[in-house]
């Protein structure tokens, strides 16, 4: 079977930076030990799976994503990448695609000013001791951690921008985390907040620009800076800039995208 695969950095308006994904348009789902193994053959750290659902009213397609080693519940920047290839590369004729997702419906649209504004979920986060775990890998981290039971990511506050660019965490320990992952933010100098994210046990050193994570970092950071709409960077060699927004049990979170690459896969 010949399909076409896309590439696409996203949350950058310049090639090679931002977080780059793979997108592959399908007509029918091939099996999961396939879509892993193309995750794995790919090395980004996602890669994006849509099938149209035409006789359905409330979503456009179904998405699913896969780091190299893993299925994902949710991820911000392929499912930016896959709007850009809906909505450039499918003939896709309105300005918002709404997508099924093993998160509930997932929506972007296109703006007037081009950003692509992903309608996500406003993911809950209880504050628990830091895990030793974490605080052997990282040992400035505080004592006090919030853990998020929808995607299992633990999030640590540092003092400041500084600390989170400079973080250094101990990748191997934190691997023993297996899928869950780790955020590091603080308040930003240009921004209203930055952060980074790691997540090897899952097939992934260090993220480059990550959405989901700010269905988290959002409603942390708008009630601690009062505010609902914040600008966001991700500190990561490749960076990326977020512009996003609090509404109540969603978060709108916006960003451009480069296009890269397209070619063909043949699947046995």
């Amino acid at each position: 079977m010949k399909t076409n695969i896309y590439q696409v950095d996203a949350f950058t308006n310049e090639l090679f930076r931002g977080n780059p994904a793979a997108v592959m348009p399908l007509d029918s789902w091939p099996t999961e030990q396939q879509m892993q193994a193309i995750a794995l053959e790919n090395n980004l750290s996602e890669t994006a799976f849509l099938v149209p659902l035409p006789e359905q009213d409330d979503a456009d397609f179904h998405i699913r994503w896969f780091t190299p080693t893993v299925e994902v519940p949710l991820c911000g920047h392929a499912t930016l990448a896959s709007a850009w290839v809906v909505f450039n590369r499918l003939g896709w004729q309105h300005d918002r695609v709404r997508f099924q997702s093993k998160s509930g419906p997932l929506a972007v649209t296109r703006r007037s000013d081009d950003w692509l504004e992903l309608d996500f979920p406003n993911l809950p986060f209880e504050s628990r001791p830091t895990p030793e775990l974490i605080r052997k890998a990282l040992p400035n981290a505080p004592e006090q951690a919030f853990y998020v039971p929808n995607d299992t990511n633990y999030m640590v506050v540092l003092d400041s921008e500084a600390a989170v660019t400079k973080a250094a965490p101990n990748l191997a320990l934190l691997a023993e985390l297996g899928n869950q992952g780790l955020i590091v933010t603080a308040l930003g100098t240009q921004c209203d907040f930055v952060s980074r994210y790691f997540a090897p046990g899952a097939g992934i050193d260090e993220d480059p620009v990550t959405g989901s994570i700010h269905s988290v970092l959002v409603p942390y950071w708008a009630e601690q800076l009062g505010k609902q709409t914040l600008e966001a960077r991700q500190l990561s060699a490749r960076g990326g800039i977020l512009r996003c927004e609090l509404r109540v049990d969603r978060v709108a979170i916006a960003g451009q995208a480069a296009f890269y690459m397209e070619g063909s896969v043949y699947l046995p």
